[in-house]
């Protein structure tokens, strides 16, 4: 075991913790330009029901689904920007005031260690959070249920130091209270770089909960007061550390006997054996111990815990996408032949495709037929729709436009293959915008349908958007390769 118990001291709990803590060279991380990021926009939430495609429950990634009070959406703004969402059940924010100013203000922070929060919808009832979307899963998944690897240690310690430094920011800018800190706040960027939500930098709500229901995970001046203090958080990153150490979720009561008794084989990962040295292991627990002191004016503040993580770095010079086992973010699936074809903007290649495909994936779509379906009104419907299909084989695409318009008017049938026809039709009519409205809109009816996503790339290639095509066309190629 690369730590052993006997060689553990006492420092765990030594004076140290009482000295003003050492400035750290750089603590801070620089804020970078290349974040690219909006200013803090105010969305409507139609704007957020076609980002999500309808709010589907295929892109829930909240931890628990449709069951968690608060559910999170991923989806994909217009400008193809993919974002979280938020949102909050009926009986959260009921002061509108108050919503819009907390989001207004944790909207302002922008930096390189957090998910940031790009805006908030605040409509009626509605109290939804937009924030940037991280693609690869949560500090907890990649703990406590991996499925390839267990994080190596050189990565476990980056994470620690990622936060601490996520934290410093928070302080300095003024929002040092972050609410219920815990492994399924962290998330993993498209590099594999640890980032912290900004949704816990947000009161939860007027409940005023802060910590999840294991009261075993609170910090103890929390069950007396119910208040949230910044040594509150400290005390939460300790049970962090002690993740990180451990690969488990281990009380922090539990592991303070552990650290007492020197039995600190018990506490560590046996599968990080050998990956890190006793001096290291020592460091770590300490640090732990500090952030996990009853007293909270014994516990570190941010600043102090980047200086001491930064000495303990390891293979800095490995990127995180490496020691995570992530495909790197430029690594794009080869593309089908209407993908490539939808590159090379061959719109009568994808009108051979679409003609060829004709409806099969609409089956197990969203499609709806009302109770008007064996009427006049329906038979008119069908009628117009079969219409359109004759000019679309025809490729007379005016009137292919002209039948699917009413078609869809008509208001008693969804069809996600009929928006695809007509965005092609208006993109071969050079009319691209309308084209992208369409897709965007076959999309929402089945989210999870990598033609709406190539159709997309397609519209946006038209508009001389390269970037977002560049997005629609990897997120197409993706869906694609988990359908087939």
């Amino acid at each position: 075991m690369g730590c052993k118990c006997s060689k553990l001291s006492t420092c765990c709990w030594d004076s140290e913790q009482n000295n003003p803590a050492t400035e750290a060279p750089n603590a801070e991380p620089e804020e970078r330009n290349e974040l690219d990021l909006p200013a803090f926009h105010e969305y409507t939430v139609e704007q957020l029901r076609v980002a999500t495609s309808g709010f589907a429950a295929e892109n829930i990634v909240s931890e628990h689904g449709e069951k968690a009070p608060n559910v999170v959406y991923k989806g994909k703004l217009e400008n193809q920007r993919r974002i979280a969402v938020k949102r909050f059940n009926r009986s959260a924010w009921p002061d509108s005031r108050q919503f819009l100013e907390e989001a207004r203000a944790v909207g302002q922070l922008r930096n390189q260690r957090l998910a940031n929060l790009l805006g908030c919808c605040c409509e009626g009832d509605e109290r939804l959070l937009v924030a940037e979307y991280l693609p690869n899963d949560t500090l907890a998944k990649h703990l406590f249920h991996w499925e390839t690897q267990p994080m190596k240690w050189a990565m476990r310690l980056r994470v620690a130091l990622h936060l601490a430094q996520a934290l410093e920011y928070c302080t300095n800018k003024g929002r040092a209270l972050y609410h219920d800190l815990n492994a399924y706040r962290v998330i993993f960027d498209d590099d594999g770089n640890p980032r912290l939500s900004c949704f816990g930098l947000m009161k939860n709500s007027r409940d005023g909960k802060s910590y999840s229901t294991n009261l075993a995970f609170t910090p103890p001046e929390y069950l007396r007061t119910g208040r949230v203090t910044p040594e509150s958080v400290m005390y939460s990153f300790g049970t962090l550390l002690l993740d990180l150490l451990s690969g488990k979720h281990i009380p922090p009561s539990h592991a303070l006997d552990l650290i007492r008794d020197r039995n600190l084989q018990m506490l560590t990962d046996s599968c990080l054996e050998g990956q890190f040295s006793n001096d290291e292991g020592t460091e770590l627990v300490r640090l732990a111990s500090r952030c996990l002191q009853y007293e909270p004016r014994e516990r570190p503040n941010p600043k102090s815990l980047v200086t001491a993580l930064d000495p303990l770095q390891k293979d800095t010079e490995v990127p995180s996408h490496e020691l995570m086992g992530i495909p790197q973010n430029g690594a794009a699936l080869p593309l089908s032949p209407l993908g490539e074809a939808c590159v090379r903007m061959d719109l009568t290649a994808i009108h051979e495709i679409l003609e060829k495909l004709g409806y099969k994936d609409d089956e197990g779509a969203a499609t709806e037929l009302s109770f008007q379906m064996w009427t006049n009104q329906m038979q008119e419907t069908l009628n117009s729709k079969k219409k359109g299909d004759v000019a679309f084989r025809h490729k007379d695409f005016k009137a292919a436009i002209e039948c699917y318009t009413v078609f869809i008017e008509g208001g008693t049938m969804v069809s996600p293959t009929v928006y695809a026809r007509r965005s092609l039709s208006y993109l071969i009519s050079e009319m691209p915008q309308e084209a992208l409205n369409d897709a965007i809109q076959a999309q929402v009816i089945s989210p999870v349908w990598h033609i709406a996503s190539y159709l997309q790339a397609a519209s946006l290639l038209a508009q001389g958007k390269e970037n977002e095509a560049q997005v629609a066309l990897k997120e197409g190629s993706v869906l694609e390769s988990k359908k087939y």
